[in-house]
């Protein structure tokens, strides 16, 4: 078996990721990019802020793989883009539980698209400086989740921060041999979060699912998209689940739940805990956050026939 069968990718989706960088359109820029309101609401002992890093641009094969022609040119233009592919946002959850100030994510930083990296600049609007930030937990290590990491001659960005990863994907990813046993289309993902994890290595913890980062944020285990890749649930009226990469699009995947995502090292891992994840939070009547859904990201899955529509709060 080749390394890319253990990775579970098939050829197509090696070069989708391989051609992901490039040649993607220009679109208009998407409402809350730079956030001059920011959503807040309170959850049991937690106060978050959902602050944008602006928005990606995905190609239509990225983003829908398993669609037909038609299906992805209806999809694509619901999500305002075009038949080459769409923009999606980055919300990241900006948590107060009593002295801490924590980010899940901190978003593209300088090292993915221009059109994000703009967590910083919406923070000062929020009032928040760099220093001020205590812990960033990360879902995953893709550089639009960790690529804000550090700045400018390798110095991190939030200084005073103790940071938290999965041990599954601090191992995956910091593979001194990577480029023996990953797919020539990770060698640039993999360099990406190593530079990322080993700038914070000393102030890192590695966290397994069910650990308690903080009292009542529980660690998830929703791997697929990467193989460490986690989620967060927050105690409090009904819970609240920080859903990451797991669900990738509030249209395609709550509608489609058995489509494939073409950024998914194992796609089936991917694909089941996502559909475990939408069954538990339609079944519970949990609340949502998702990362690159439509600005703020926090809602419901309600089922309609055997699928789901996401609801907004």
């Amino acid at each position: 078996m080749s390394d890319a069968d253990n990775l579970g990718m098939s050829a197509t989706r090696r070069q989708l990721l391989a051609g992901a960088l490039s040649g993607v359109a220009a679109f208009a820029l998407p409402r809350n990019t730079y956030a001059a309101e920011f959503h807040r609401f309170t959850h049991g002992a937690f106060d978050i802020t959902v602050v944008s890093d602006g928005f990606i641009t995905l190609l239509g094969e990225v983003l829908l793989p398993d669609a037909t022609p038609e299906e992805r040119r209806l999809i694509l233009t619901r999500l305002g883009g075009d038949a080459a592919g769409a923009p999606v946002q980055a919300n990241i959850p900006l948590i107060r539980h009593g002295s801490d100030l924590i980010l899940i994510d901190n978003g593209s930083g300088t090292h993915f698209q221009a059109s994000a990296g703009k967590l910083a600049a919406n923070l000062k609007a929020a009032g928040i400086e760099p220093e001020a930030i205590t812990k960033v937990i990360f879902t995953h290590a893709h550089p639009d989740h960790s690529g804000a990491t550090t700045v400018a001659e390798d110095k991190l960005l939030y200084p005073n921060a103790d940071y938290f990863v999965s041990e599954t994907e601090w191992n995956f990813w910091t593979d001194k041999d990577y480029e023996a046993h990953m797919p020539a289309a990770l060698h640039d993902f993999a360099r990406g979060a190593q530079r990322d994890l080993f700038a914070v290595k000393d102030k890192l913890t590695l966290v397994k699912p069910g650990l308690e980062i903080l009292p009542g944020m529980q660690v998830i285990e929703t791997s697929g998209h990467t193989p460490g890749h986690i989620s967060f649930e927050l105690a409090g009226d009904g819970n609240l689940l920080i859903t990451g990469d797991a669900c990738t699009n509030d249209v395609i995947f709550f509608e489609h739940p058995a489509w494939h995502f073409g950024f998914d090292t194992d796609p089936e891992t991917a694909l089941k805990n996502r559909r475990m994840l939408l069954d538990r939070a339609a079944s519970e009547k949990i609340k949502l956050l998702g990362y690159h859904w439509s600005y703020p990201g926090v809602g419901y899955a309600e089922r309609k026939d055997s699928a789901y529509r996401f609801v907004k709060v």
